[in-house]
């Protein structure tokens, strides 16, 4: 009896025991197929053996990685960004960079005459820097290429050399209405002789009635062997605008899209019907535009020094004389018309109305009127769609005073529209049109006439007013 009782209590705790195995197998399968389930027992894991190197190896073993490789290893945790901002595996790279450029200066001229360990007294990040601002070529002598000035438009003439060479690239940011914004870079440049226009084909963008501000910021960015969301770089502002219903003008438009300007360069294609933006178009004049697309913050924009005339007291007429213009009328294809003009001048009675008036080609001589070498329209274009806005092109334009320095600078979409002044001439026939343009700074305005014998359009006027205030606080005068 008492065999059987205990022969039976064996049997009972062996069924506990295995159906307790059987629980704890059932939990670490579980535990291992789901790793929100954990058993209660613990687990002994594995150590990580990289955190327990010491800091002498890993920097051996970094100091194998090229430069971009150490860079994005950066972003790994806390640990790797203090390891791979190392100044001495940084420097090494920057002397590397300097051999293959075949700097003579020794070593000592580059690290100021430092020692090893003053190389590493350095802030952190010092060479890490320096080595990105030298393969950028930031430290390049850009600005003495700058001094260099093209004869026939005033500007310095390696500005597109420049901006080519430190592969300057253009990126604009749109805010909506909640706060949301996105980025997208440019898809398109063009040059021409004085201004760049900048295109945007593509974005995922809002609505444009949504739109409440755009930024413009100069990108640099460093030519690292890694995934280009990684690369560094440096952005500058160039310009911020606040958006709203009354900001945009109408300037054109065609079947698909209309053209709408929110000023300083600052043009959107919109869609016809769905009021969604198509396309976004900046003109960025060449007036210190390496400068302002390098040497701006990404939050403040670069700010030169202000340039006033020296007061003039033998002339009484000084600053309604000696000026200059250069204009040029063009698309996004080509030049239709360009032209340079000196020996500009205003007399006093014929300011009004604010306005200093330099008229550059007058209507009664024949012989300043210059002829335009292609159709006035602006082709426009998207990943999927492409299109021709007719009557309308880009101008640019800029104003030189007595000591040939840039007094007024614009780069801007214009319009023509038909003249509602009927005239009668007995030697032309055809149309007259005007293409206007206006800022706070001053006013063009452009008379063109169509002759139909030659099936082409003439410049027969073109009047410049620069305004008053902007004149006298230039120059120092009162009128």
């Amino acid at each position: 009896m008492w065999w059987s009782l205990r022969a039976h209590r064996r049997r009972k705790m062996s069924s506990t025991h295995l159906h307790s195995q059987r629980l704890k197998c059932t939990t670490t399968q579980k535990s291992l197929k789901y790793p929100g389930c954990r058993p209660r027992f613990s687990v002994k894991t594995s150590k990580n053996y990289i955190e327990r190197m010491p800091p002498e190896v890993i920097l051996k073993i970094l100091s194998y990685l090229d430069a971009g490789s150490l860079f994005c290893i950066s972003f790994v945790n806390k640990r790797f960004q203090e390891l791979a901002n190392n100044n001495a595996m940084w420097y090494q790279f920057y002397a590397g960079q300097q051999a293959k450029k075949k700097n003579p200066r020794l070593i000592d001229e580059v690290t100021d005459g430092l020692s090893v360990a003053g190389i590493q007294e350095r802030p952190e990040g010092y060479w890490r820097k320096r080595f990105f601002k030298e393969l950028a070529g930031y430290n390049a002598n850009w600005k003495k290429k700058l001094k260099a000035i093209h004869l026939y438009t005033g500007l310095p003439s390696q500005t597109t050399q420049i901006l080519r060479s430190l592969r300057v690239r253009w990126a604009i940011t749109l805010t909506d209405g909640r706060g949301r914004e996105s980025t997208s870079e440019q898809t398109h440049v063009h040059f021409t002789d004085a201004a760049v226009t900048v295109s945007w084909n593509a974005g995922d963008w809002p609505f444009i009635d949504q739109l409440t501000a755009l930024k413009l910021h100069g990108v640099v960015r460093v030519p690292l062997q890694c995934p280009d969301e990684y690369k560094p770089g440096w952005k500058s502002l160039l310009t911020k605008v606040k958006l709203n219903k009354d900001v945009w003008k109408l300037c054109g438009s065609d079947r698909l899209v209309k053209l709408l300007y929110a000023g300083q360069g600052i043009t959107v294609g919109v869609w016809q019907e769905q009021r969604e933006i198509a396309f976004i178009m900046v003109n960025l004049h060449y007036h210190q535009l390496v400068e302002r697309s390098l040497l701006g913050l990404s939050t403040v924009p670069y700010q030169p020094a202000e340039h006033t005339a020296a007061f003039d007291d033998v002339d009484p007429e000084y600053g309604l004389h000696g000026y200059a213009a250069q204009i040029e009328l063009h698309s996004t294809a080509g030049s239709i018309t360009s032209g340079r003009f000196s020996q500009l001048f205003c007399r006093k009675d014929q300011i009004s109305d604010g306005y200093l008036q330099l008229r550059v080609i007058s209507k009664s001589n024949r012989s300043q009127h210059a002829p335009l070498c292609g159709s006035i329209s602006l082709p426009w274009r998207t990943d999927a769609l492409q299109g021709q806005i007719e009557g309308c092109c880009m101008l640019t334009l800029t104003v030189f005073d007595e000591a040939q320095i840039p007094f007024w600078c614009v780069s801007a979409p214009v319009a023509m529209t038909t003249s509602e002044q009927a005239e009668v001439s007995y030697d032309r026939t055809g149309e007259s049109f005007f293409v206007r343009y206006e800022d706070a700074e001053g006013k063009v305005e452009i008379e063109l006439h169509w002759m139909e014998d030659h099936k082409q359009y003439f410049m027969v006027s073109l009047i410049i007013f620069l305004s008053i205030s902007k004149v006298n606080k230039h120059f120092g005068r009162d009128y």
